[in-house]
């Protein structure tokens, strides 16, 4: 059997999942439906498939992120390709291709999103597996999904004649219908939704599209031949990537190739695009509620209530949408959560950090949560895994204070070098070169305490390049 890598495609922003999702913390790095990522789940699923280790896809502000989950998962990836900017999946496939080819080898590459939640995962590892001798046989094999309603938020896959066994060729790929044509197609019984994942040959993939769309085939393999590496990441030139077209597989190969099939699958499958999609999925009370976090329910029916850090209480309500995140408190009604992207484009247009990012950062070295401010104080909550490190920087505005909480910190203070440990604290004065690291087996935690003028991220001038500061 041919060897198989799994292509994890991290991108998108999941904006309708705000306030959970973020433009710096979107919806395939939550845990939305265990205690797992969705990027997490995505690799989970696929544990018992024999595969070599993954490619992940994904941009440049998450790359942190996707490290750290792999880490906790103990998943080692053959490559994390950073897409200087978003050029949809035609591309990111393409650079993955030329990433597996790269060695000489020609394997299977099983390309999924990282933000799909499958409820019968046997069906869904048999379907690959039916896939995966249709993909030697060098044809192109996406996954349709057997739709269980009339959608109109899902393109779909029309099957043409049958191949062999529960494969059909495809006859066409089609745009999102209105409700009546979606009704027909699930009454036609020919229709499944596009699920946007294959199986196929990356020399297949690469020839097909060099064939069909040679304008991106050239722009990613002259990006991908000038790649470097960055620490454990491969970094695609802006310059070079800029200049690619922006078009999906489906547009740019699949319904160009007289190699594509379709593998229609029942799998409990849900590209989780909204949150009534996500209520939609999960396990509801006898009343239709689902909860996550301290939530105490009233007379209340059909809602979905999610709690991240606070006690939330609903009382005489259906119908509902209730999202509480450290800084938001979404409140919609179950019809109308498509319109959540209006709110999103609001904050953009009142600059307003909340779409962008949660109080919580993660970086190289751990996170930080910003847990109070005033006109001349910031407080942060800092985490530290053991062995890792700040850069070195200076700040031309600000003093810091910083207290431990547990563990014990190395830090660097001007020409001093010492260790602060729990219940110790250290004044860092503005214009000092300063970093802390973490020497020991477990996690450092501090407070740390900005005073002064100006207070602003930007506020550094970093020394050297060991290390990454905030």
């Amino acid at each position: 059997m041919s060897k198989i890598i799994p292509i994890i495609m991290a991108g998108g922003s999941g904006s309708r999942l705000w306030p959970l999702s973020r433009t710096h913390y979107p919806k395939q790095f939550i845990s939305l439906v265990n205690d797992n990522s969705m990027l997490q789940n995505t690799l989970l699923r696929i544990s018992n498939l024999e595969t070599l280790n993954p490619i992940v896809i994904c941009n440049n502000e998450h790359r942190f992120m996707v490290a750290e989950q792999l880490r906790e998962i103990n998943i080692n990836p053959e490559g994390v390709i950073l897409e200087p900017v978003g050029r949809n999946t035609a591309p990111a496939i393409a650079l993955s291709a030329f990433q597996a080819v790269s060695n000489g080898e020609d394997p299977l590459l099983l390309i999924l999103a990282a933000d799909h939640v499958i409820k019968n995962n046997p069906v869904f590892i048999n379907s690959i597996e039916q896939a995966i001798k249709a993909a030697e046989n060098d044809l192109l094999v996406t996954f349709g999904i057997v739709p269980t309603h009339p959608e109109t938020g899902y393109g779909y896959i029309k099957q043409g004649e049958l191949y062999k066994d529960g494969i059909y060729k495809v006859d066409s790929f089609i745009e999102k219908p209105n409700l009546e044509i979606a009704y027909k197609y699930i009454q036609d019984k020919c229709y499944c939704w596009n699920s946007g994942m294959f199986i196929m040959k990356a020399s297949i993939y690469l020839s097909e599209l060099k064939k069909h769309n040679k304008n991106i085939y050239d722009v990613c393999k002259k990006a991908f031949e000038s790649a470097y590496l960055d620490l454990d990441f491969i970094r695609i030139p802006e310059d070079i990537f800029s200049e690619c077209p922006d078009e999906s597989i489906d547009y740019a190969v699949m319904e160009k190739t007289d190699k594509a099939v379709v593998i229609p699958m029942d799998s409990g499958w849900s590209d989780v695009g909204s949150w009534s999609a996500l209520w939609n999925i999960e396990t509801k009370d006898i009343n239709g509620n689902a909860v996550r976090g301290d939530v105490i329910l009233d007379s209340t029916s059909n809602s979905y209530i999610y709690a991240q850090n606070k006690l939330v209480a609903s009382v005489g309500v259906e119908d509902l949408i209730i999202i509480e995140t450290q800084d938001a408190i979404l409140v919609a009604h179950k019809d109308k959560v498509q319109n959540v992207k209006n709110i999103v484009d609001e904050l953009k247009s009142q600059n307003r950090s909340e779409y962008l990012q949660h109080r919580e950062v993660y970086r190289p070295w751990g996170k930080h949560d910003q847990i109070a401010e005033g006109d001349r104080y910031h407080v942060k909550q800092v985490v530290v895994r053991p062995g890792e490190r700040t850069a070195k920087q200076i700040h031309y505005h600000r003093a810091e204070h910083w207290i431990v909480v547990s563990g014990t910190a190395k830090v660097t203070n001007g020409d001093r070098i010492y260790l602060v440990t729990e219940n110790q604290s250290t004044y860092i004065p503005v214009g000092a070169a300063h970093s802390f690291e973490n020497p020991g087996k477990v996690n450092l935690e501090l407070i740390e305490v900005r005073t002064g003028i100006y207070l602003e991220e930007d506020d550094i001038e970093r020394i050297g390049t060991d290390g990454e500061g905030y």
